[in-house]
């Protein structure tokens, strides 16, 4: 049984891992996420462990730097919080970063994406709220870095919890793309750095940590591909132990 549970509100893509991302209308979800979602990002020449990416909670500076898309699904070219424009493969962007960070870093383009856990992301604005009431102050939720904003039907935060182990549909008819929820989303530093100033609020991973286990949202697996809108109306089909529960 599909069950109404809000809409989409909004959607963002971010084409370099960890740096600005983009606020779309529309976007393809496909087999490993939104289209030109995460496909680059710096690699730490220096490191050798299993996680060789450079992210923010490295680097704080780099969710000041803004990709620029000239054509097609991939950036051409890195805005840097100085406001130079320098082509995404060149040795000056490299440069840069790598003397903000303090060690050599290569860019890197990965077909099916550089993610941490899953390839979509889904948070609703109530769970967005109630952490920035718990941790005193409006946040935007940018900080949170989803791929999809929820606006529920009932208010509350925190019910992305029910979603796991079932299926968000997007769009009326039942042919529109799927995810199946598979965890709640474990939360780092990322969210406490201000989208435009890269400003620490540690009281904001502190709030998540204290009231809901450090977890906000939840991360999907692509079940059907398709046309993702703002506007959208989203459908739970809930997992089957929980419907035999009841």
């Amino acid at each position: 049984m599909l069950i109404e549970i809000g809409h989409v509100e909004a959607i963002f893509r971010y084409p370099v891992k960890s740096m600005g991302g983009e606020r779309l209308e529309v976007a393809n979800l496909g087999w490993h996420g939104l289209e030109g979602d995460r496909r680059l990002a710096f690699r730490r020449i220096d490191e050798r462990s299993a996680f060789p990416w450079l992210s923010a909670s490295k680097l704080p500076d780099l969710v000041l730097f803004t990709a620029l898309r000239r054509d097609g699904d991939l950036p051409t070219h890195i805005r840097t919080p100085d406001g130079e424009e320098m082509p995404v493969f060149g040795e000056d962007l490299a440069a840069e970063v790598g003397r903000r960070y303090g060690s050599p870093v290569q860019m890197m383009q990965l077909k099916h994406g550089i993610f941490d856990e899953a390839s979509i992301s889904v948070i609703a604005s109530d769970t967005v709220r109630e952490i920035g009431r718990l941790a005193g102050r409006s946040l935007d939720i940018r900080r949170f870095r989803p791929n999809v904003v929820a606006r529920l039907l009932r208010p509350g935060p925190f019910q992305e919890d029910d979603w796991v182990g079932g299926v968000l549909s997007f769009g009326e008819g039942g042919d529109g793309p799927a995810i199946t929820v598979t965890m709640r989303d474990v939360r780092c530093s990322m969210v406490n750095l201000d989208p435009d100033s890269a400003r620490l609020a540690p009281e904001v991973l502190k709030a998540v940590v204290r009231e809901h286990q450090n977890t906000a949202g939840i991360y999907g697996a692509v079940t059907r591909i398709g046309r993702l809108a703002v506007g959208q109306t989203i459908f739970l089909h809930a997992a089957t132990e929980k419907r035999e529960r009841e």
